[in-house]
C-alpha cells in the first residue's frame, strides 16, 4: 500500500513539475501550433467558398458515327486546358482562397447506356469547345443536366446499394500506364481502342444498374517534371544523389582511412581503381528492359502533366446488386492499362467501401460508402491523387473509334456542316 501511495505522489510531483514547465515555456510552442491549425481550418473555410461562388457547366460529348481516329487528337485539349495553370499570390491563396482550375472527365453507364461527359466551369466551355471541334468537327456538344441529381441524396439507402473505389497507381506517378501507342498491331498497323474494353463492361449492365468513372483533373506546375520526375528518372540511371548526415559522412571517411592503411599492410598497392558501375556508358549498366523503362518514363516526363484525381462508382437496385458485373469486370477492364515494368491502376484500400473488421463495421462501411457518394457528387479532389500526362488522359478518355460496337453508346447519326456560302441574302 505505501508503494501504491508513494507512486501516486510522484505522479502529481512529476505532473506540477511539467505543469510549470510549460507556464514557462508554453510561448514557444503553442503559437505555432494554433497558427497551422488556423491556417488550416481557414484555407478549407476560404477554398470552399471560392469554389462554391463558381459558375458550373456539365457537356455531353457524343461522338460521330464513322469516327476513325486514334485518340491522339483529345492531347490537344488537354493541353490547351493547362493553359489555365497559374501562379497565386499570397493574397490570392490565403485570403482569396484561390486555386487552380480542374475538370471532370466522366465516363458513365445508366442502365448500359454509355455517355461521355466533361463537366468544367463556364468560362472554360469555349475552349473545350474550340479544342473539340478543330480536332473532330462532326462531334457533337450538348449542354445537359447533371445526371447525379436524379439519384437520391444518400446511397445506400433502402432501396439503393453502392460500391466504389478511389483509382491509386500501383508505382511512383512519373512511371508511366500503358498509352494508346502500344495498342497498334506490328502486323496490321491498326489501332485497337483502348476503351473498347471499358465500354463493353459499361453496356452490359441491366436495369437499376449504373456505373461512373471519374477523372477529376488540374494542371501540374511545370517544375513537377523537373524536380519529382527527374529524381526518379536519376534513380533509374544510378545518379540518385543521396543525402548524408554529418555522423554518415564521418564514418564514411573513417573506414576509407582504416581501409586504405589495411589494404597498404596487407599487400602491394594497386594504383589502378576498378571504375565504378556508374561511370560505364548507360547502355552497358542498364538492361534492355531498363534502357525501355528509362525511356518510357523521360518521355513521359516530356508530356504536360496534370494531377488526377480518380474514382469509380457503381449503384444499383438491390435486388440488381450484382458484384460480379459491377466491381470486378470494370476494374479488370481497368487493368488493361497496367503494365507490369511500367504503371497501373489499383483500388485505393482506404477509400474502397468494403470493410475487414467486426468492430462497427455496418457503421465504418456505410460512412464510407456515403463519403465517397457525396465526393464524387461534388467533383471533389479530396483523397489520394496520381499524376498523369497529356498521351495518359488521352488513352482513358477519348471519343472511340468505329470499332467499338457497343450498341448502347451514343452516337451523332449526321455529319455537322455549316450552311453554304452562297446562300441569297434578302
Amino acid at each position: 500500500m505505501d508503494i501504491f501511495a508513494g507512486s501516486i505522489g510522484e505522479i502529481i510531483a512529476s505532473t506540477k513539475l511539467v505543469g510549470q514547465a510549460f507556464a514557462y515555456t508554453w510561448f514557444l510552442f503553442l503559437p505555432p501550433i494554433f497558427y497551422f491549425l488556423f491556417k488550416l481550418l481557414w484555407l478549407a473555410h476560404v477554398q470552399d467558398a471560392f469554389w462554391s461562388s463558381a459558375s458550373w457547366t456539365l457537356l455531353e460529348i457524343i461522338a460521330p458515327k464513322n469516327i476513325e481516329k486514334s485518340p491522339k487528337p483529345m492531347e490537344s485539349i488537354f493541353v490547351g486546358f493547362a493553359g489555365v495553370e497559374k501562379s497565386f499570390t499570397t493574397f490570392e491563396s490565403n485570403v482569396d482562397g484561390q486555386f487552380v482550375d480542374y475538370m471532370s472527365l466522366e465516363i458513365v453507364s445508366n442502365e448500359g447506356a454509355v455517355h461521355f461527359y466533361i463537366r468544367t466551369m463556364k468560362k472554360h466551355r469555349h475552349l473545350i469547345e474550340a479544342n473539340m471541334y478543330a480536332q473532330y468537327p462532326d462531334v457533337e456538344i450538348v449542354e445537359v443536366p447533371d445526371y447525379v441529381d436524379n439519384f437520391p441524396k444518400f446511397i445506400p439507402n433502402a432501396r439503393w446499394n453502392l460500391w466504389g473505389a478511389d483509382v491509386a497507381a500501383t508505382k511512383h506517378d512519373a512511371y508511366p500506364i500503358r498509352t494508346y501507342p502500344s495498342y497498334e498491331e506490328t502486323i496490321t498497323g491498326t489501332m485497337i481502342d483502348p476503351l473498347a474494353g471499358v465500354i463493353e463492361v459499361m453496356g452490359k449492365l441491366g436495369p437499376g444498374q449504373h456505373i461512373w468513372l471519374q477523372w477529376v483533373i488540374a494542371p501540374n506546375p511545370p517544375a513537377w517534371s523537373g524536380t519529382v520526375g527527374k529524381a526518379l528518372a536519376e534513380k533509374l540511371k544510378g545518379r540518385e544523389k543521396k543525402v548524408e548526415g554529418i555522423l554518415e559522412m564521418i564514418g564514411k571517411d573513417l573506414m576509407d582511412v582504416f581501409g586504405g592503411v589495411l589494404k597498404y599492410l596487407s599487400g602491394p598497392v594497386e594504383f589502378e581503381a576498378e571504375k565504378k558501375k556508374d561511370e560505364l556508358p548507360l547502355d552497358t549498366r542498364l538492361s534492355p528492359m531498363e534502357r525501355d523503362v528509362l525511356k518510357a518514363v523521360e518521355t513521359n516526363l516530356g508530356k504536360v502533366q496534370f494531377s488526377t484525381k480518380g474514382r469509380c462508382i457503381y449503384l444499383s437496385k438491390r435486388e440488381n446488386f450484382d458484384m460480379s458485373i459491377g466491381v470486378s469486370a470494370v476494374w479488370g477492364a481497368l487493368k488493361q492499362f497496367g503494365d507490369d515494368n511500367l504503371n497501373g491502376f489499383k483500388p485505393d484500400g482506404d477509400s474502397k467501401t468494403s470493410k475487414h473488421y467486426d468492430f462497427f463495421k455496418k457503421q465504418r462501411l456505410q460512412y464510407s460508402q456515403h463519403k465517397l457518394y457525396r465526393r464524387y457528387k461534388s467533383r471533389s479532389r479530396d483523397g489520394i491523387k496520381i499524376v498523369l500526362s497529356s498521351e495518359e488522359l488521352a488513352t482513358i478518355f477519348h471519343l472511340p473509334d468505329i470499332n467499338v460496337m457497343a450498341p448502347s453508346m451514343t452516337r451523332v447519326e449526321a455529319k455537322r456542316g455549316g450552311a453554304p456560302s452562297n446562300l441569297p441574302i434578302e
